[in-house]
Formats: structure tokens, C-alpha cells, sequence
């Protein structure tokens, strides 16, 4: 299985190029629907792949989290996602996937694991509303290969957010709102977990945000205030005082939709924050490469509040 995950530096140089590799794998047969279902991962948040350890039980747990597992020497919650998604097993599941985004690890067990396939994020689809509704929001994106064969991304985020709930609210109190008018943040990101965070921490400062649930989304939003400022006679600065954005969405990656921010003269000034799970240095570089101006890892709302007042005062000056 390690095979699977060999030249992991390759596949980093994806990013920018708005594709994207997927390691494919299967939960069991959804009593449903009577299908066995293929879901996706992105390999960026994929560690690797192992037959599954011995699993030690742990008191106080979600039902969903089998226990923890030790690797090399570190403590690893696991989360059985064919429970989580509510996927009744054909067999025990041994396949491990260990998982690591917004500075956590994590083991999913799963059924089978498949391949890894590359495509473009174009080929990403938001999904159907029903499909949205049956899953529980569990899915961000789709996409179809031969054989009319379905493959849904799973919000990771919404599992670790899940799996392993917190108080936060002391988190948002502290945040102190920014005094005077602001323009609007737009905010892009598939997740609604994070988006609910962003939202949380928007109201927080006192500041409006303008939600879209891809970078394709957000573009053609920013394209409308930019005929909006222009009909109007006034600047897109007026009425954006930045742009956050994740980087893993369909349709259009934060890659993307920064380099086409970036490269319109109508959006000169406007800082871009990329927002991500994604925490290796080698992505940030990528976003400072494509002109983004800071990078915040998710699910730190007092730093990403700390962020935002920084740059809109200083735009503000």
C-alpha cells in the first residue's frame, strides 16, 4: 500500500496547476441504497496507508472513534468512517488511511483503498442538492468517471470537527469588533464547517462577509462588484476590503482564484488570505508565489481574527 503514496514532493508540484490527486476507497455497501459507493481523499491531507494496528479503546469517545492507535510513539485517534457516514460493514474494516490537516492526525478505517487518480479541479462538481441532503453535508464535491461510476470528496474537516468536539466559544468572546465601516470580506470555501467558522469569526469583528462555496463561485461573485464598482464610478476596493480563500475546492482551487485576483488590475490592493487545512510549507510558498499576502491555518479563529484586522487597517490607511 505504501506504493500508493510514493513521490508525495511530485505530486506537491500539482498544486497551482488546478488539479489534484485523489486516493480512492470504499466504506462497505450502503444498505440504502445497495451500492457500494467510491469516496475520495485528497492525497495532499494522506500521510499513508497501512494495514490497521492494534486499536486501543478510549473512554468518552464519539461512537464513531474506535479508540487510539500508537504510531511511532504518538497517540492517533481512529475514526471508523463507514460508522460515521452511516455505511454498514461487509467485512472488518483493516485498511487505516492516516490522515494529517489543520495540525491534527488521524486514522480512518475504511473498507478498500482503490488508486490514486489525478484530474482537474474543473472536473470537480459541486454536488446535488439531494445527494447533499442524504449525506448530510458530508459531501463537497463530485465527480463521474467511465461508467457513470460516482466519486464523492468527504469533508475531512467536518469529521475532525465532529470526532473531536470542543467548547470554543470562549474563543469568539475575546475577539474585540473593528471599529468604523468595513467593505465586505469574501470569503470561498467548500467546507461548511469552516465556513461556519468564518461567518463566526466575521460577526465577531463587526465586519459583513459574502460566503461562496467554491473559487469558481467567488470569482464570478468578485466579477460582479467589479462591474458593480465600475458602473457606479467607484473602486472594487470600496466595496471588497479583502478576499479569503480556501485552497482545496472544486470547479476552481485558492490557486487559481488568487491568480486571477491578483492579475486583474480592477483588484489592485486587495489582500487575499489563503485559508487552508493544508499546513505544509510548501503549500504556503505556493500561495505566496500566486500573491497571496498571509496564510492562516483553519479552525484558529483568534489568529484568523488577528489576520484580518492586520490587513484591513493597513489597507484602510
Amino acid at each position: 500500500m505504501s506504493e500508493l503514496l510514493k513521490n508525495i514532493d511530485a505530486r506537491t508540484r500539482l498544486a497551482g496547476t488546478n488539479k489534484l490527486e485523489i486516493l480512492l476507497f470504499t466504506l462497505g455497501t450502503d444498505q440504502r441504497t445497495g451500492r457500494r459507493e467510491t469516496f475520495g481523499i485528497n492525497v495532499f491531507k494522506v500521510r499513508e496507508v497501512m494495514r490497521t494496528p492494534a486499536i486501543t479503546a478510549a473512554p468518552e469517545m464519539p461512537s464513531s472513534v474506535e479508540g487510539m492507535v500508537s504510531l511511532r510513539g504518538v497517540l492517533v485517534p481512529v475514526v471508523d468512517l463507514g460508522r460515521y457516514v452511516g455505511v454498514g460493514a461487509d467485512a472488518k474494516r483493516d485498511i487505516m488511511i492516516v490522515t494529517e490537516y489543520n495540525g491534527h492526525t488521524q486514522g480512518f478505517l475504511v473498507e478498500a483503498v482503490d488508486t490514486i487518480l489525478r484530474l482537474d479541479w474543473s472536473q470537480m462538481r459541486v454536488p446535488p442538492e439531494m445527494l447533499t441532503a442524504n449525506m448530510g453535508g458530508l459531501v463537497t464535491a463530485v465527480t463521474e468517471l467511465a461508467g457513470n461510476k460516482l466519486v464523492m470528496m468527504l469533508d475531512v474537516e467536518k469529521v475532525l470537527a465532529e470526532t473531536t468536539p470542543q467548547e470554543d466559544q470562549h474563543l469568539y468572546r475575546s475577539i474585540v469588533p473593528i471599529e468604523g465601516e468595513v467593505p465586505a470580506v469574501y470569503y470561498a470555501d467548500d467546507s461548511s464547517i469552516a465556513r461556519k467558522q468564518i461567518e463566526r469569526t466575521l460577526e465577531a469583528l463587526g465586519v459583513h462577509g459574502v460566503a461562496s462555496i467554491n473559487g469558481r463561485a467567488a470569482w464570478d461573485e468578485l466579477q460582479r462588484v467589479a462591474l458593480h464598482a465600475q458602473s457606479t464610478g467607484r473602486q472594487v476596493s470600496d466595496l471588497v476590503s479583502l478576499v479569503l480563500t480556501d485552497v482545496e475546492m472544486p470547479e476552481m482551487d485558492g490557486y487559481i482564484l488568487t491568480k486571477s485576483i491578483k492579475s486583474d488590475p480592477r483588484f489592485a490592493g486587495i489582500p487575499v488570505i489563503m485559508h487552508s487545512s493544508l499546513s505544509g510549507m510548501s503549500n504556503q510558498q505556493l500561495g505566496k508565489s500566486v500573491g497571496v499576502d498571509e496564510y492562516v491555518p483553519k479552525f484558529e479563529p483568534q489568529r484568523l481574527a488577528e489576520t484580518l484586522r492586520r490587513l484591513i487597517k493597513r489597507d484602510a490607511q
